[in-house]
């Protein structure tokens, strides 16, 4: 027998677990039943969110404004990101984040009680809210134990995603910009079993991460291989702005290891010098803003030093920063410098090099999530709102996650009414292409 949901999200990353708790509150509150399954590849806190060390962005301070932050993310990204998308994510932004705060959230503050706001690379205020250098898995910590709350959400580790279930498995030709295109659930292996099982459903929220592992070098986790935009693709949606790559500045330089670990953003934030393996800065050739620059512009200089010097590497110095304050913000990569490279952070520089961080484009959707296929959303890093145009932000990823996560929620609990129960029609998965008799031993 089928699984069978009313709504199913594959991913358990800030996106699809927003989405699914506003869900679950929303039919919780009204007393309406709902089933929400939620598939995850591995155990549920295994997520491109759990590594993002940096923080999260939004317009918290008196001196700040939601037309700097506008303007900020239109400059990162070359001015090719959607304005009234961007000006929705900025403005939805505290609210959003307080969001985030009332289910358990734990962000650094200062002595007298305000939030410590931490400024990176491309911003022109400080607004980067940040719990210590694990920001991303504290905020997927508060997001599971917020899950709890709810019995209408069932959480299934060890799920892999195969394949949309759409009109083409009724035996219908489907084109990529035919709109009467439909998603009923995904076909998914059950990596315990080794079988593939239907997971039916009214809604599908594709919420599956990034594409780090097509690469040698990433900051990406082994489970983000891109394969919820495949399957989207496979299934007729349309992805845009599939070139636009990022790669982080300031990954760490261990010589063969995959993932690389990250360097966040903040150290140079908080004062991290970039330096050539001679010693020398460089940043004063390439940018005014230094080793705050955004992200391309840092890559591409680090790059170019690379090849004038013939390293593998360049040098991120915080020998000059205040050590207990730099241990209490960036204890993570303090502790993981010291026991995997040998590294004393108050002598030695960090070997760092660049290494692919973000996918910025990604599956088309609209402002509220949807893509051109009926009852299937996006969001997260699988999704392209338009919001990054050629080049991401510092710490606008987890901003868009949730704002995307509450506006798909919106338009999702308006479509519902505008579903046909059509899955008893849904064949079973046909695996007998997958073996080749030859290949038996």
């Amino acid at each position: 027998m089928p699984h069978q949901f009313d709504y199913l999200i594959i991913g358990s990353g800030v996106a699809g677990l927003s989405y699914a708790t506003k869900l679950a509150k929303h039919y919780e509150e009204a007393q309406r039943p709902v089933r929400i399954g939620v598939i995850t590849k591995v155990q549920a806190d295994e997520t491109n969110t759990k590594y993002a060390q940096g923080g999260i962005a939004g317009v918290w301070s008196g001196s700040d404004s939601f037309e700097k932050h506008i303007d900020d993310t239109m400059v990162a990204g070359d001015f090719l990101s959607d304005p009234t998308v961007v000006e929705i994510v900025v403005r939805e932004a505290p609210t959003r984040i307080q969001e985030l705060i009332d289910y358990g959230t734990r962000f650094d503050k200062e002595a007298d009680g305000d939030y410590d706001l931490a400024k990176e690379g491309g911003h022109s205020d400080y607004r980067i809210l940040h719990f210590k250098d694990i920001t991303g898995a504290e905020i997927e910590r508060a997001l599971l134990d917020r899950v709890t709350y709810y019995s209408s959400i069932e959480i299934l580790t060890h799920f892999y995603a195969v394949e949309l279930i759409t009109r083409h498995h009724l035996g219908e030709t489907v084109h990529r910009y035919d709109d009467t295109n439909r998603c009923f659930g995904a076909y998914v292996l059950n990596s315990q079993t080794g079988k593939v099982e239907r997971f039916l459903a009214r809604t599908t929220m594709l919420a599956s991460g990034g594409i780090g592992q097509v690469y040698q070098s990433t900051t990406n986790p082994v489970i983000a291989t891109g394969d919820g935009i495949a399957m989207a693709y496979r299934a007729k949606a349309v992805c845009k702005d599939m070139e636009f790559i990022q790669f982080h500045p300031t990954a760490l330089y261990e010589s063969g290891k995959k993932p690389n670990f990250l360097i966040s953003e903040a150290v140079r934030g908080f004062g991290g010098i970039l330096r050539n393996v001679n010693g020398e800065t460089f940043m004063e050739h390439y940018d005014p803003r230094l080793s705050l620059a955004p992200r391309d512009i840092v890559a591409r200089a680090i790059d170019s030093e690379m090849k004038k010097t013939g390293t593998l590497h360049v040098y991120l110095d915080v020998t000059h920063c205040d050590y207990d304050k730099f241990l209490e913000h960036f204890p993570t990569i303090t502790a993981y410098c010291k026991d995997n490279l040998g590294l004393d952070l108050r002598e030695d520089y960090i070997p760092v090099v660049p290494a692919q961080h973000y996918l910025c484009g990604g599956i088309r959707v609209n402002e509220f999530g949807q893509t051109n296929i009926q009852h299937l959303y996006a969001a997260g890093e699988c999704a392209c709102t338009g919001l990054h145009g050629a080049n991401r932000l510092a710490s606008n990823s987890l901003l868009e996650a949730i704002v995307f996560g509450h506006r798909a929620y919106l338009r999702s609990v308006e479509d519902e009414a505008d579903v046909t129960d059509m899955t008893h029609l849904i064949p079973v998965w046909d695996d007998k292409a997958t073996h080749h008799p030859e290949e038996l031993v």
